[in-house]
């Protein structure tokens, strides 16, 4: 819990943020903070999952785990799309109708601005339906970078996540 404070308030407020002093910025900002946990089985043996409301109303969650003997942090979950992916510090996550030729446009745009793909994973429940693409990639997606891909692929969503 308190580490997801902390990112969360570390790219809002200006001053450090510690994990003592991120529920007071949450707390300052009418931030409800809420810890639940549930023993139903899941595909892994531990998974935690981080939910948020956004200023439009938009509901977002993601889930990860700890995998295998050396502990690898892996994204399981974005909202409703399953997935398996390490975590990284430099990620794209889209989401857009599912149609051939996205992940080659998707690559076509990271490679002409020099942003090199170090893992991707597609998740859709429905051929044709709405697809999630989460991809790690080696440097920071530039704004600009993300409008091209957003308008190219007509993602209905798309974020550049920065975690360094």
């Amino acid at each position: 819990e308190l580490s997801a404070l902390k990112g969360v308030f570390e790219d809002v407020v200006d001053e450090t943020v510690s994990y003592v002093n991120a529920p007071l910025f949450a707390q300052e900002r009418g931030v409800e903070v809420r810890l639940t946990t549930s023993s139903e089985a899941t595909e892994h043996r531990n998974v935690v999952t981080v939910r948020g409301t956004l200023a439009d109303g938009e509901e977002v969650s993601v889930s990860g785990t700890l995998a295998g003997p050396k502990h690898l942090q892996k994204i399981v979950a974005v909202g409703d799309y399953d997935v398996d992916l390490a975590l990284a510090d430099h990620m794209l996550v889209l989401k857009y109708e599912d149609r051939p030729g996205i992940v080659g446009t998707v690559g076509r745009i990271l490679g002409e601005a020099g942003l090199n793909i170090a893992g991707m994973q597609v998740s859709r429940s429905v051929a044709g339906g709405e697809a999630l693409a989460v991809l790690t990639v080696d440097d920071t997606v530039t704004a600009n970078v993300l409008a091209e891909v957003a308008a190219e692929i007509g993602a209905t969503s798309a974020r550049s996540v920065n975690l360094a």
